[in-house]
């Protein structure tokens, strides 16, 4: 038997034809003599109806389970009234079968195939096969598939060519470890697996590939989260002779394309664009979820003079005050309070100061500390009502926004302030070009040493606190959806960033030698951006995780519980890469290295 259709494409159009489809069976039933078998493929579950009268097969339908995989060949008919099914798109009819072939059998099973297991994680993804036939998977896959062909034909359309750039290049440094493979016939010399193709799409526009773009598979050797894997990939484009709002706008326009295509949702363009400075102020985060309001507000100039000397003397000292209005929360009892106490101490603050709003002012066990002026300032500043909760914390700014930001994704969450089918973009631009590093003593670039200055012919290690970088970051829902800048194009302002950054000109010969040769060939102006394609499937799903669309993903041990990656090799393998590791128990017999 030939399949002539897919399970989940039956439909009432299909009444009376003969069709052969195959695939799991995800249940079955014995109602009365008669045998109901659902069968599933990627495409949905389809209900076969085994009619004792045809013995030869109904013996064999007996003798199913779950997971057996069949070949049915049948009459498509319409489901009696009253067995009609809503939530599967084949509800309304059935295949009542004439031939049967089972082609396979399966063991039992360690989880259940369906979307409701509660499977521990590592053994989901022990059995990554079974999981994955989970309808909801194979959903995700489906739609994972659908956004990567929209997004290639849009950029095909608009004049961009796909270019794959290689996996084995030299290391350099780009924020995470490298991932380093030995070369055999090169004892002691490494290929690094990219974290990102940056040198390689900047050396294309040089070569004169004007608009480019990749799905590129990207590798960083880094402790993993929900939104981060070892592997992961991009969605990367370069453009020459653009500027930031080149590259913002095609980038808007493909995702308005996959948007509507995909969800049937209609996005508005052009996205807001936040400055970093204003990001960081009033929502504590460089990637700031605006689905709801609830701004930080800052108090360091109110309270600069106050009596209540914990923040005027926070103040005094170079600190800030800043604060949170949680609407509808003075309900909130101590012990609701003293959580969000122990939440802000986990960020680096000292303590949590608070005011609960009523119809009378301001109620609080520190409220007789302040002037009835300043309470006004801070009821004015927030719009405050009755009934709101108003909370501070007063330490050095960079603990003060860490505290704040995430409070503030707390307490929106778990207050269901965040409107969950909302998809609210937006951009943060001018970003510093550079960050001091306090632990190795010296400057390092926020993105990374090829993002241009927006003032090239000013940039000094005098001025580098103040130098604003030509960069820009796009956010989706609080999370950073991709990244991108204007890319340096002159050997010298590539020079002069090195200089700044103290790299040795040894150094950047070593590792950037043929970009800074490229870049003295008519290097044209060019940027570009790189979002994570794994997150857009991710956000577009609503899932938690980008697990749940990457295939064969690792767990938070970096671990593959399928293969059981990362393993030992033998000895002799070691020994062809001229490689020594010390004290390595060797699995295959042969004598331990050392």
């Amino acid at each position: 038997m030939k399949r002539s259709s897919y399970c989940g494409c039956v439909k009432e159009t299909n009444i009376g034809e003969e069709i052969t489809v195959c695939g799991w069976v995800h249940s079955h039933r014995n109602h009365g003599g008669v045998i109901f078998i659902d069968l599933r493929d990627r495409e949905g579950i389809l209900q076969i109806i085994f009619q004792p009268e045809k013995k030869n097969i109904f013996k064999s339908a007996e003798n199913l389970h779950n997971e057996y995989v069949i070949s049915v060949k049948g009459l498509v008919k319409k489901r009696p009234k009253g067995t009609l099914n809503s939530n599967i798109a084949t509800g309304n009819v059935e295949l009542v079968a004439t031939e049967l072939e089972i082609l396979n059998t399966s063991s039992h099973l360690p989880f259940e195939i369906s979307n409701y297991t509660d499977t521990c994680e590592e053994l989901r993804l022990k059995y990554r096969y079974l999981d994955l036939r989970r309808p909801q998977f194979q959903k995700n896959f489906i739609t994972r598939h659908k956004i990567s062909q929209e997004i290639r034909k849009f950029f095909n359309e608009n004049g961009f060519l796909e270019i794959e750039t290689p996996f084995l290049t030299n290391s350099t440094p780009e924020g995470a470890r490298d991932f380093l493979i030995p070369s055999r016939l090169n004892h002691g010399s490494f290929f690094a697996l990219p974290q990102s193709p940056q040198l390689f799409k900047q050396i294309l526009m040089v070569s004169g590939f004007d608009k480019y773009y990749q799905f590129a598979k990207c590798f960083r050797d880094e402790d993993l989260r929900a939104d981060r894997q070892l592997e992961f990939t991009q969605i990367d484009i370069e453009m020459s002779f653009v500027n930031e709002d080149d590259i913002m706008n095609i980038t808007e326009k493909m995702l308005v394309k996959v948007f509507k295509k995909i969800l049937n949702i209609d996005i508005n363009t052009p996205f807001e664009r936040i400055s970093y400075t204003n990001a960081i102020l009033n929502y504590g985060s460089d990637k700031p979820d605006t689905r709801f309001e609830m701004k930080i507000k800052d108090f360091s100039k109110e309270l600069k003079n106050s009596k209540f000397t914990i923040f005027s003397s926070i103040i005094n000292r170079g600190g800030v005050v800043r604060g949170l209005c949680i609407p509808k929360c003075a309900v909130y009892s101590h012990t609701e309070i003293n959580e969000l106490t122990k939440f802000a101490c986990k960020y680096g603050a000292n303590g949590l100061a608070w005011m609960k709003i009523t119809n009378t002012g301001a109620k609080s066990n520190i409220v007789k500390y302040f002037k009835e002026e300043e309470l006004k300032k801070i009821i004015h500043k927030f719009n405050a009502k009755s009934g709101d909760l108003i909370i501070f914390i007063a330490d050095e700014e960079k603990i003060v926004i860490q505290c704040l930001g995430a409070l503030r994704l707390k307490i929106g969450k778990e207050n269901n302030l965040i409107d969950k089918n909302k998809f609210n973009f937006l951009w943060v631009v001018d970003f510093p070009l550079m960050e001091w590093n306090e632990e190795e003593n010296k400057w390092q670039s926020l993105h990374h040493p090829f993002t241009a200055p927006k003032n090239e012919d000013f940039i000094t290690k005098e001025n580098i606190k103040t130098a604003k970088a030509r960069a820009y970051d796009i956010i989706l829902n609080g999370t950073e959806l991709g990244g991108g800048s204007i890319r340096i194009h002159k050997n010298i302002i590539q020079k002069k960033i090195f200089d700044i950054l103290n790299v040795s000109e040894k150094y950047s010969i070593k590792k950037f030698e043929f970009l800074l040769n490229a870049l003295t060939y008519g290097a044209p102006p060019h940027g570009g951006l790189a979002l994570g394609f794994d997150r857009l499937c991710t956000l577009i799903l609503k899932e938690n995780s980008i697990r749940e669309v990457i295939a064969f993903p690792k767990t938070q041990k970096t671990i593959d519980p399928l293969s059981n990656a990362p393993t030992s090799v033998s000895d002799k393998q070691i020994k062809e890469l001229g490689i020594y590791i010390s004290n390595l128990k060797s699995n295959d017999g042969l004598k331990k290295i050392t």
